[in-house]
């Protein structure tokens, strides 16, 4: 990885306002609009660029982005933005999966190779499933360096790597390259779903038509968490998508399990998946139905109750739409669960605070007219780090709570 400090600037400039680069500075990834004061002609949606203070004094390099949020910075130092770059990151964010015991790990082969801002790639994720690298660009700029990352995955797991799958969102790329947009192979080729196991459980991971990247593998602590609780009890999994939850229940003991999601593929992977794992049928039930709907209609005989609901905030102007989402959803829930009963609550809306979400449960439980009591809070595994510089990064919350 070239070293650019005394060579001569070859990337466009973008200049700050005065006063406006103590953020970056302090490390933090993000610029805005606003605090742009000029930027170089010709600067097109995903060009690399070093950003400037006022003074003159390089700040970082990033993406540039049409948009409020301006830039996002992936290297504090000036250096070539080349495979070689592309291969350290990559290597970086393989060191730490591999001090977390996941990269050889028999039990659990699932796991998030790189979480944007966490890895210090801004607007990438890469998910690994067994053998399978499933790349999702969300900024123009890591959609463009999506070949020179495709080789630094090849570069670090050799012939491991079976394939590499392109699922970048179509907003990323549509304006810029139609064909591109399409979900393909960047690198060999693997059937889907592909089985995966997670603590000894195993799964089916549709990476091409599952939603996410094909498993919402941010959840694997908090399941294994659930086994502590399930055994015995009659469980309803809400917002199910493939029975992740379902399966650690069923496994733990449960004596009941009825996973609900408004998705028929999900449901049809849930069972699945249960049946792969080898359990009895007749211990889980799959229901394809609007969970709102649900709620008004189960039967108040559940003594422990997964809520997993999608973002129903991901900008600051809907969040108080999404409160009122969380709210009722929890007073639902909570208005029907078994005395005794135990309730996983979870928000992954990045904008919904921790504190914010525990009073909106807090709000739920006063109306429900239930006594609450917190056993765990939680948050997402470590294969999903948040910079001590980006607390944005941290997005999962949830709450494990007795109900009497």
């Amino acid at each position: 990885m070239g070293n650019l400090n005394n060579k001569p600037n070859p990337y466009p400039r973008i200049v700050l306002k005065k006063g406006r680069e103590i953020s970056l500075q302090r490390f933090h990834p993000w610029i805005f609009s606003g605090a742009v004061h000029s930027v170089s002609e010709n600067l097109k949606p995903g060009d690399v660029a070093e950003v400037f203070g006022s003074q003159g004094n390089y700040l970082g390099t990033g993406h540039f982005e049409d948009g409020s949020l301006a830039v996002k910075i992936f290297s504090f130092k000036r250096a070539m933005i080349d495979a070689a770059f592309w291969k350290q990151k990559i290597e970086q964010a393989f060191f730490l999966r591999k001090a977390l015991h996941l990269t050889r790990n028999h039990n659990t082969n699932a796991y998030r190779l790189v979480f944007t801002e966490g890895d210090g790639l801004p607007g990438l994720i890469i998910d690994i499933y067994n053998n399978v690298a499933v790349f999702q660009a969300q900024t123009q700029g890591m959609f463009n360096a999506r070949n020179e990352i495709t080789e630094a995955l090849i570069g670090v797991y050799g012939n491991k790597l079976e394939a590499v799958y392109d699922r970048s969102p179509e907003s990323v790329s549509a304006q810029h390259d139609k064909v591109a947009t399409e979900n393909r192979f960047l690198y060999g080729y693997a059937g889907s779903p592909v089985e995966i196991t997670e603590n000894g459980n195993r799964f089916l991971a549709d990476f091409i038509k599952g939603q996410k990247t094909g498993f919402f593998i941010d959840q694997r602590e908090n399941r294994a968490l659930l086994s502590l609780y399930a055994a015995k009890r009659k469980v309803l999994n809400l917002f199910s998508y493939s029975g992740g939850f379902s399966v650690y229940a069923l496994e733990a003991g449960a004596s009941e399990v009825h996973s609900v999601d408004s998705a028929a593929p999900a449901i049809e992977l849930a069972n699945k998946n249960v049946i792969l794992n080898g359990f009895d049928a007749s211990r889980h039930r799959g229901v394809v139905a609007d969970v709102k709907d649900y709620l008004q209609e189960m039967a108040a005989d559940f003594d422990l109750v997964i809520l997993d609901p999608p973002a129903f905030a991901k900008h600051r102007e809907s969040r108080h739409r999404a409160m009122q989402g969380y709210k009722f959803l929890n007073t639902a829930v909570l208005k029907k669960i078994k005395p005794g009963g135990i309730l996983f609550t979870f928000s992954c809306s990045q904008v919904v605070g921790t504190d914010l979400f525990e009073s909106t449960v807090m709000a739920s439980a006063i109306e429900a007219g239930r006594n609450v009591r917190i056993l765990h809070r939680l948050s997402q595994p470590p294969d999903h780090p948040a910079s001590i510089f980006h607390p944005e990064g941290v997005y999962l919350k949830g709450l494990v709570v007795f109900v009497e």
